[in-house]
């Protein structure tokens, strides 16, 4: 196996963020299940725009908020993912770039535009999402750049990518490609309603050794395997996952693999801001301290970290130098 040129490659949608703080009532008025992502159209996305507060709008994206999580580390990085040829496409193109990933998929010259996900945030810092998915949804085959993936340490997708039929084969692609080339493959279940729709092609993936680390959190681990009993699906989860690693929250994370269990506790917080990202931050520290070989117990105190800072603040993006605050408290940077 020949060094690789990245340590992670992120393949996941590419959306713009608008986020805004709002209470219970505007979640109900609208029909929002509160703490979900729901796909929607064009029309309820402009519905959804007009009637928002003051926003934050920034770069986002699940796959892609843990590559710029990564990089932040100090990590290579690379991300595919696809954008339309319009203003918000160019600026999601320029802050991923200035994150310090490289960012080479063609944007899309026609069709829907760059995607966009409405993000919003109760007083309890959960957040509602609804995306809709725009360019981000064709991204195809021809967009996976053979030599990218097999020169990547770590090829990460997120499970959103099954909702596009077209995604879904590119992510099947890059995992051959990956795997051909001697990398490992890891995988984010994403949303527990997106467990929910593909749940039996989730297990297969894991089965068949398609992906080697599945991350997922407590929620979509009970919705993986249709049980409130977290120690039965544990044990059925390390049965099927290669590895796997299921966040807690506030009772941090568990590292389930061929050897054993190991728990590690979650960082604490001076206050919840906003739990966008969370599980997306969580996954970049962890990748970060398995490209450093700093093993599991390591890796999952640096994703509890990347965790705790992004959660404090509002958005998906870390504010400060997770290395240096990794270095400030001794984690392998």
């Amino acid at each position: 196996m020949t060094d690789a040129k990245y340590d992670v490659l992120g393949i996941g949608n590419a959306i713009f963020d608008v986020l805004v703080q709002t209470d219970e009532g505007f979640l109900a008025r609208h029909g929002m299940t509160k703490g979900g992502m729901a796909l929607i159209d064009e029309a309820r996305a402009a519905a959804i725009y007009k009637e928002m507060g003051p926003a934050t709008e920034m770069s986002g994206g699940s796959g892609a908020n843990t590559i710029v999580g990564l990089a932040n580390f100090g990590a290579r990085t690379a991300f595919i993912g696809k954008v339309k040829n319009d203003q918000i496409g160019s600026l999601y193109t320029h802050d991923i770039r200035a994150a310090g990933a490289a960012f080479e998929t063609r944007a899309a010259e026609g069709g829907p535009a760059t995607g966009c996900c409405y993000i919003l945030v109760t007083p309890d810092g959960e957040r509602t999402m609804n995306t809709y998915l725009g360019a981000a949804q064709d991204l195809n085959p021809a967009d996976i750049d053979d030599a990218q993936i097999a020169a990547s340490r770590i090829v990460y997708l997120e499970g959103y990518l099954w909702d596009p039929k077209n995604a879904k084969e590119a992510f099947v692609k890059a995992a051959h490609i990956a795997h051909s080339a001697g990398r490992q493959v890891a995988l984010t279940l994403s949303d527990s309603f997106c467990v929910d729709r593909y749940r039996d092609e989730f297990l297969d993936l894991m089965r068949k050794r398609t992906v080697d680390l599945v991350f997922a959190n407590e929620t979509e681990l009970h919705s993986l395997y249709q049980t409130s009993d977290f120690e039965g699906a544990l044990k059925q989860f390390r049965t099927d996952a290669k590895l796997g690693v299921v966040t807690r929250s506030e009772k941090g994370c568990v590292v389930a693999g061929n050897d054993g269990i190991t728990a590690v506790p979650a960082f604490p917080i001076e206050r919840l801001v906003d739990t966008t990202g969370a599980g997306d931050l969580f996954a970049a520290g962890f990748l970060f301290g398995l490209v450093r070989n700093a093993g599991y117990e390591a890796a999952g105190r640096l994703g509890a970290l990347a965790a705790a800072e992004v959660i404090q603040h509002i958005g998906a993006r870390p504010q400060v130098s997770l290395k240096e605050l990794a270095g400030q408290n001794g984690l392998p940077v």
